[in-house]
């Protein structure tokens, strides 16, 4: 009975525990009215490097008394260019100035602002504007957002036309340029838009000359500012590629020494330029569009350093490490598959040789010096990613030659991991190398989550503030890395225990990473938590031995489809601003727009499935299990018999790495980071079962029969665990001595003894025996 109620039961845990895990929410400040005027200043291109006391002391002293933190200036279009910027700022969501530019390049946009009374403006592109984000962008963006949530609006500067314009194109109150004395301009309505000029290039004497003449206009702004208003200075585009973090400062009431950042960044210090919309309504006390904006009030956090240039140090220096990681990443990630796939092709003929024949003629078998030096090889990819995450506690991103200083580091660290697995006790185990592998693996990255995740920030394995997609959290390449080493890791251990427990050992572990990955409070992905818990519930119904059957399948289903259902109900109920993906698409089902949700994950699927190099790491991966370790040659067959709860961890990894990469839209690069670890593994196991294929099984005593009968009728590859039988406990298989027929058995033609050679066949010999539990310990 207790048997037949086991799946509910373990189904039933790993829904309470995936649901306990995404419903937590950290606690959200209220909002309340602090300002009456705001004013928005923004200089495109202005990075934290450009501002110091000397060239910038307007905006030093505001930075002195304020909060401040790095601005990603995502948009529609990458890089974004200043109009797109300024675009998006009004609209506050992601948006992009149509028309045709060179790839990476951001030429001047001409935009017409005409003034036919003398107060306000008007663009007569506007509306055109609207009608082609609603036509052709998939994030429901609405141009002029932010300036139709108050009554009256001041721009001034065509950027900051742009930006206040109603999606009729109407501009409230506008000036050319800013006026020598602005106070009656500023007073005249609650939201004012200032452009303080652009700061391009990389010549540091151009960049200082644009800042300073900036930093004179935002004397006069902040001269004539109005009485308890809040002042944000914001570099609100980029001007070439790559793109790049900048700056972001707030002055006023409630935002003194303390550090910018918001809900949708999650982390100290950093703001989306789409935030900076719904924080001037904050402020205001106005009510939020509910589907226009994508960004998030801002806060301020208290904990920032008492001296600016010591403050201001950390967002220089991440930005500088933003832009080695995007030089750095791309090569990276193309040299690691270009790597495993040509250990995949050097393991072929080993694996076509590794079984040892037991007749008088057969292949030679590959030397074992070279069979060693690949398995080496082997665990060193395998360690590839989590070297590369640990190389960011070196700052190899401030020397001149990053990509060669990160390349020295991770080498480092990859040979001293593979060192430290090699000389593990368990090594020469069939399953050693690939216990001790996911377990480092899952440590790693385990240990950089539940420390706030500052490994993978900016890092070449981890996630861009650049690219605004994610600041906080498990990033795709820890997602897939952990979910693969996490189950290979209770598919190892559950190897070691009785046939029974093991469903509970794959559940215990995978348990604690769906609650890693989908806490809020450390990896807050929502979606990854979803797919690891349809891994471990599919690997848990399969570890104790037999076929995926459809009660199994139905289990594991139900279980993923509680999780997701289960969260995404409570999820629902909270606001808007709070809301997770799976609570925001219900919502955006509920109002019409959840096909935009659909359209914008489907198009991220496809452009990540042909320009992402995971790709390709997930595809020879799959080229090389499909065609060659399953293959009855590969090994991975008879692996996967012997070792049911590998086969478990290995199928569930597949599952889980397959749904988290599609519902989170990276298409295969969560699987291609999982492959990174599970492929290389998976084929040096399958070398080693190969290589005890011939192995005999130890003998043992007949119960209840004379001293010394052997037993037989357990074949060679019966399925046995401990407690089932088997006395010699949890060893994972490995040759042992003891149990060697006797050396006079006559030969093949029966003339005599024949000889025995320990080290393989040979023309004209047969090989000696070897006693192993390879086989009956499972």
């Amino acid at each position: 009975m207790l048997r037949r109620l086991t799946p509910a039961l373990l189904t039933l845990l790993v829904v309470a525990l995936g649901v306990a895990a995404l419903t937590a929410q950290p606690a959200v400040r209220s909002q309340e009215r602090t300002a009456d005027f705001v004013v928005l200043a923004g200089v495109a291109g202005l990075r934290w490097e450009d501002v110091d006391a000397r060239t910038t002391p307007t905006l030093w002293r505001l930075a002195q008394d304020g909060s401040i933190g790095s601005l990603a200036v995502r948009s529609a279009r990458q890089p974004t260019c200043p109009v797109d910027g300024w675009l998006t700022l009004g609209a506050g969501s992601y948006a992009a100035w149509p028309g045709q530019r060179p790839d990476g390049t951001c030429p001047p946009t001409d935009v017409v602002v005409e003034r036919p009374d003398g107060i306000g403006a008007n663009l007569p592109d506007q509306e055109s504007v609207v009608l082609s984000h609603q036509e052709r962008l998939s994030w429901g963006t609405v141009p002029g957002s932010l300036s139709e949530s108050v009554r009256c609006s001041v721009a001034v500067g065509p950027g900051a036309a742009v930006a206040a314009a109603r999606p009729f194109g109407r501009v409230d109150r506008y000036a050319p340029e800013l006026p020598a004395d602005p106070a009656d301009l500023l007073r005249s309505c609650v939201l004012s838009i200032i452009d303080l000029g652009v700061v391009a290039g990389e010549d540091p004497a151009v960049r200082a000359a644009a800042a300073r003449a900036a930093d004179a206009r935002l004397a006069r702004v902040l001269a004539a500012r109005p009485p308890r208003s809040l002042v944000i200075v914001a570099g609100v585009a980029d001007t070439a590629e790559p793109s790049r973090l900048h700056v972001a400062v707030a002055d006023g009431p409630g935002w003194k020494h303390g550090w910018l950042t918001s809900p949708s960044t999650g982390r100290a210090g950093y703001l989306q330029l789409v935030d900076l919309a719904p924080t001037a309504l904050t402020a205001l006390g106005r009510p939020l569009p509910e589907r226009p904006f994508l960004g998030q009030p801002a806060e301020s956090l208290d904990g920032r350093e008492a001296d600016l240039a010591t403050a201001i140090a950390g967002p220089v220096d991440a930005d500088r490490e933003a832009a080695a990681q995007r030089r750095v990443a791309g090569w990276f990630f193309g040299l690691l598959a270009a790597v495993q796939i040509l250990l995949g092709v050097a393991v072929l003929p080993l694996l076509r040789r590794a079984r040892r024949h037991a007749g008088p003629y057969g292949p030679q078998p590959v030397s074992r010096r070279v069979v060693a030096v690949v398995e080496l090889l082997l665990v060193a990819a395998a360690l590839a990613v989590p070297s590369a995450l640990v190389a960011d506690l070196i700052p190899w991103w401030r020397s001149e030659h990053p990509g060669v200083w990160f390349t020295a580091a991770t080498i480092a660290l990859i040979v001293a991991a593979t060192a430290l697995v090699r000389v593990l006790p368990g090594y020469r185990s069939t399953l050693g190398p690939m216990g001790a592998v996911a377990g480092l693996t899952t440590l790693v990255v385990g240990a950089d989550v539940l420390t706030d995740a500052r490994l993978q920030l900016n890092a070449v394995v981890g996630y861009s503030a650049v690219e605004g997609g994610r600041f906080a959290g498990l990033g795709t390449v820890g997602l897939g890395v952990l979910l693969a080493g996490a189950l290979l890791s209770a598919g190892w251990l559950a190897q070691r225990v009785r046939r029974s427990r093991r469903p509970v050992v794959i559940v215990a572990i995978g348990g604690v990473a769906v609650v890693v990955v989908g806490s809020p409070y450390l990896g807050a992905d929502s979606t990854g938590a979803v797919a690891m818990t349809a891994g471990v519930s599919v690997a848990a119904a399969i570890s104790a031995g037999g076929w995926l059957t459809l009660s199994r399948l139905a289990w594991a289903t139900m279980a993923g489809l509680a999780v997701t259902v289960g969260f995404a109900m409570v999820d629902l109920d909270r606001p808007t601003g709070e809301q997770g993906d799976l609570g925001g698409f219900l919502a955006a089902v509920g109002d019409g727009t959840g096909g935009l949700i659909v359209r914008r994950a489907s198009s991220a699927n496809l452009e990540t499935l042909v320009g992402s190099p995971l790709t390709v790491l997930a595809l020879a991966g799959v080229l090389l299990v499909w065609f060659a370790l399953l293959q009855p040659w590969g090994g991975l067959r008879r692996l996967f018999g012997i070792y049911p709860a590998v086969r478990a961890a290995m199928t569930g990894t597949a599952v889980a790495a397959v749904i988290g990469g599609l519902l989170g839209g990276v298409a295969l690069d969560v699987a291609g980071s999982a492959a990174a670890l599970a492929v290389p593994m998976a084929a040096l196991a399958a070398l080693r079962v190969l290589d005890h294929s011939t192995d005999r099984t130890r003998p043992e005593p007949v119960r209840g029969g004379p001293a010394g009968a052997i037993g037989s009728g357990d074949g060679p590859d019966r399925d046995r665990g401990p407690g089932d039988g088997d006395p010699g406990g949890g060893d994972d298989g490995g040759p042992v001595s003891g149990g060697a027929d006797p050396a006079d058995r006559s030969g093949p033609s029966g003339a005599g003894p024949a000889r025995r050679d320990p080290g393989g066949p040979a023309t004209g010999r047969i090989p000696a025996a070897r006693a192993s539990e390879e086989v009956t310990t499972v």
